[in-house]
């Protein structure tokens, strides 16, 4: 019993460890590139679009839509390790 619970307090420590990791990305590309930085990358364009503005609009929803893909992909990969994956 006491092998069993060690075993899901160390799955959910590496859940826990996944996800506020994710959240760090998102929070650094959301509000760092898209708030704090915007001054420094106002001047730079692409494709006539100021790249401040591209990282508050598009870039901070593709981020997160990449965080949950790679979420995910190393949510499975912990499931299997720990032997709680799905068939």
């Amino acid at each position: 019993m006491s092998d069993n619970k060690q075993n899901m307090t160390a799955y959910w420590k590496a859940n826990v460890r996944l996800i506020l990791g994710c959240m760090i990305v998102w929070a650094l590309c959301s509000h760092a590139f898209a708030i704090f930085l915007r001054p420094a990358l106002m001047g730079i364009q692409i494709f006539g679009i100021d790249i401040g503005f591209w990282f508050g609009q598009q870039g901070s929803i593709l981020t997160f839509i990449a965080i949950i893909f790679f979420y995910s992909w190393r949510m499975n990969k912990i499931d299997a390790e720990f032997g709680v994956h799905e068939e």
